[in-house]
């Protein structure tokens, strides 16, 4: 899960290490960010280093130094969403960013080769850790909490909200790709009595959502979504197009397209999303968290789409993501006594995963969307507000 730090071959003159400080600190100034200041989002720096690491490798330097103990937030959240409004983050590329962005534009950073790179190393860390972080269902998306009061109350409103948007109903063909430990799968064949074909590219995920749904109409597999080619009344994803990158996009929505039996079938996307399309992810997530990653954009969603499927409903609810995400925060904190395996380096690293996202979402950086496409059109109007 790890690599090294970087490599420095000096930290120069005290006086070129002052310009360097205040050269930082003049870029946070304007989001009334201190370093060495003693409110929550304040950066208590504990390397000198650590500002020269910042500007030769951008938030992946940010991320590492953090990991590495060199410098200490009280509320990472708010160090982040105060510095993504107003864009600080923008500023910062390095030649290792643009050299990512070159290779995502070359390669095909999501082909089949290289799609289960990410179930192996993210999904497949340890289930210890997802059920500790996680509701009692292991949803590991964003939950829906415009009524809810705790977690579990919040991932059931979200899925409810999924099966009204698609109308499921008893007897029902669905395909659910990228299922995760199969709570959703579950849910609807419990709930619904839907029989449900559920994929994932994680062997760890796979062989616990056997077991969870075991006695149910739930068939689960480890499949690539391309190699999909059967008839469904309706399929979602859900957290999972963040893993297939800008040159497969099409190749998802030709495969939803061919896999709906009928012409008014439908799919729902739910999907984290981005104001600016781009081709390559942060390189600090791309490396230590879900490698081979991009969030895609509503332009590049929208063009994938174009001539495959019709575009039926579009619903923002990204401000929820950021309670769900402290949510999992407080339970992994809570628990890391009870997780002796993960060290030091590994808990800090998860908890600037969790807390920068959270601040990215609070900040309206990113979003989460629930797409609704048919196949063809529907015969009546589609009416989202009767279900929200």
């Amino acid at each position: 899960m790890t690599v090294s730090p970087m490599t420095h071959t000096g930290t120069g003159t005290a006086a070129s290490r002052s310009r360097v400080r205040r050269y930082v600190a003049a870029m946070l100034a304007p989001a009334d960010i201190r370093l060495d200041g003693d409110r929550p989002w304040d950066v208590r720096v504990h390397d000198e280093r650590t500002f020269r690491r910042v500007l030769t490798a951008g938030t992946l330097g940010l991320g590492e130094s953090y990991m590495d103990g060199w410098w200490d937030c009280a509320a990472i959240d708010q160090l982040v969403e105060r510095s993504r409004r107003l864009e600080i983050d923008r500023r910062l590329s390095p030649p290792l960013k643009w050299a990512r962005t070159v290779e995502a534009r070359v390669r095909n950073l999501q082909s089949p080769r290289r799609a289960f790179e990410v179930g192996e190393r993210h999904y497949d860390i340890g289930n210890d850790l997802y059920e500790r972080m996680l509701d009692r269902r292991m949803i590991y998306s964003c939950g829906y909490w415009r009524d809810a009061t705790d977690l579990d109350q919040a991932q059931e409103a979200k899925l409810t909200l999924v099966a009204n948007k698609l109308g499921l109903e008893p007897g029902m063909r669905v395909l659910d790709i990228g299922c995760g430990w199969g709570g959703a799968a579950q849910f609807f064949a419990e709930r619904y009595g839907c029989d449900v074909v559920a994929i994932t590219i994680s062997k760890e995920q796979a062989a616990l959502a056997g077991r969870r749904c075991a006695d149910l109409p739930v068939e689960i597999r480890i499949q690539d979504y391309r190699d999909v080619d059967e008839r469904f009344d309706r399929i979602y994803s859900i957290g999972m197009f963040e893993h297939v990158g800008i040159k497969n996009y099409r190749a998802y929505m030709n495969t939803v397209r061919r896999c709906l039996s009928d012409p008014d079938g439908l799919t729902l996307l739910h999907t984290i999303g981005t104001r600016r399309s781009a081709t390559a992810a942060d390189p600090w997530i791309a490396r230590y968290i879900f490698p081979n990653s991009l969030l895609p954009s509503a332009k590049q969603i929208t063009a994938a789409a174009e001539d495959r499927l019709v575009l039926e409903d579009w619903h923002n609810f990204g401000v929820d993501y950021d309670r769900t995400l402290m949510n999992w925060h407080e339970r992994i904190s809570r628990a890391w006594g009870d997780l002796p395996r993960y060290d030091e380096r590994f808990r800090r690293m998860w908890d600037f995963y969790l807390l920068s996202s959270a601040g990215s979402f609070r900040s309206n950086a990113i979003h989460l969307w629930q797409i609704v496409f048919s196949r063809d059109g529907l015969p009546t109007p589609y009416h989202p507000d009767n279900i929200r």
